[in-house]
Order: structure tokens, then sequence, then C-alpha cells
């Protein structure tokens, strides 16, 4: 039996003495597109930071190929909400992009000839080779979005983290981001992606982690996205997602 690519075991943590999650126990096989969905507050990023190792816990444990995160830091991209990043700060595309390479350089060891290739090639697969040397506080949101994950393919990861990457682009560059996504899968890689749009869920993802502080299910899109697992994971908001005809 193979290594699960992200195994968590009795996953606890808290902030300021109130729980974000408990109990969580997961196992991700590599080669999937899986959406992490629950309501506002229901430890979606908390589980990402704890797999990155950005956290503490309280209990349990978490292997990525069966080793410790601080052993497989170049194996292991996270995306982070657009929220999270200072677009002031004065840094083009290109030099954002770069930034991927690093994990695997050598402490002063310079970025080289091939690391510009790869980044290159990174910004042709997300369609903007053309705002290589624009800052990034000038970008559109969408152009945003696609700098961040241009910077995650030149990492050449084998794991994608990515908090909820198709909030506030446009439907051309949600429909690019998904098609790089879905390749990714297909070439053996596995993807954890933070989404909220609840309709797109089954058309987006191949799997599927619901979580509300506790582990709701994890599996097949197909087989555990139901309505009942809707009902048990956004229990308070079912009313607001009936009225917005999320769920009939």
């Amino acid at each position: 039996m193979s290594t699960p690519v992200i195994s968590v075991k009795d996953l606890s943590v808290s902030y300021d003495r109130k729980r974000a999650l408990t109990n969580i126990f997961l196992e991700i096989e590599e080669g999937h597109l899986c959406g992490v969905i629950g309501p506002n507050g229901a430890g979606k990023s908390t589980l990402f930071k704890a797999i990155l190792g950005l956290i503490d816990i309280n209990t349990g444990s978490i292997r990525v190929e069966g080793k410790r995160i601080e052993d497989m830091r170049k194996s292991v991209v996270y995306v982070p909400q657009k929220d999270e990043v200072d677009w002031q700060f004065p840094a083009t595309v290109m030099d954002i992009v770069l930034q991927g390479r690093y994990p695997h350089k050598k402490v002063y060891q310079r970025l080289d000839k091939s690391d510009r290739e790869i980044a290159q090639n990174a910004l042709k697969d997300l369609g903007i080779p053309h705002l290589a040397n624009r800052q990034i506080g000038e970008l559109s949101g969408g152009q945003q979005q696609r700098v961040f994950l241009a910077r995650a393919l030149c990492q050449q990861a084998d794991i994608f983290l990515l908090d909820e990457p198709f909030v506030g682009v446009d439907v051309t560059t949600e429909e690019r981001i998904l098609e790089i996504l879905q390749q990714l899968a297909r070439n053996g890689k596995t993807l954890l992606v933070i989404h909220h749009d609840l309709s797109s869920v089954e058309s987006h993802f191949d799997q599927v982690i619901m979580i509300n502080q506790r582990l709701i299910v994890h599996g097949a899109v197909d087989t555990v996205f139901t309505k009942e697992n809707i009902e048990k994971t956004f229990r308070a908001q079912m009313p607001i997602l009936h009225k917005t005809g999320l769920i009939g």
C-alpha cells in the first residue's frame, strides 16, 4: 500500500483557547484535485497552515510523503489569499515568479538562466508573459492571481495548497486556472483548494474535504458531495444557501 501524500492524524488546533480544529484525520493520495469546503471560521485556512508547519498544534501529527514538513519544503507550495499579500511591495511580476525558484537554491546561490527560463514558461502557461516587467500593484485581481499561480508553477512542487484562488477573478481567468490545476492533477500532482462556491464544486474537483472545525466527510465528489453532507457542514448557514439557490 502506497504512502499517502498528506497524512493528518488526530489534529487539533486552538487560537486563544478557542478550538479551531478538532480531531482531524485525513489521508490524501496523489493525483487528486481536492476542494476544501466549509463555512467561514470552519478551519480551512488553519488546516493549510498546520500542514505547512506555520502554526502550533495542540495534538496530532502531520506527514508529507511520510516525512515532516521541514524536510519537504521544496515539494510543497502555498498560494495564499490575495488579501494576505502586500501589493504595494516594490517588485515586478518576474521578481515574484522567480521567488518560486529559491527553495531549489542553496544560501547565497544566485538564480541563473535556467531559473529564468522556468519562470518565463510559467508566465506563458498563465498567459501573462507580457506582464513580466510590470509592478505587482498595477495589476488587476485576476492578473495578480495568475502571477501567484505562476510562482507556484515555477517552484515545480508536487503538492499545491491554494487558498481561494478563484475569488475576485474574471471567468476567463477562472477557466484558465482550473485548466492548469486539472492538468497538474493528471500529471500526478496533488492539489488542495479552499473553495466557497458550492455550485461549481462538481465541475472543478474530483475529491472534496468538507469541514466545520471537525471533519464531516472526505471522498470522491460524486459520492460524498450530497445535500445531507452539505447540511451537516454548513448547519447555521442553511437558510441562506436555500434562499440563494445554492442547494434545493
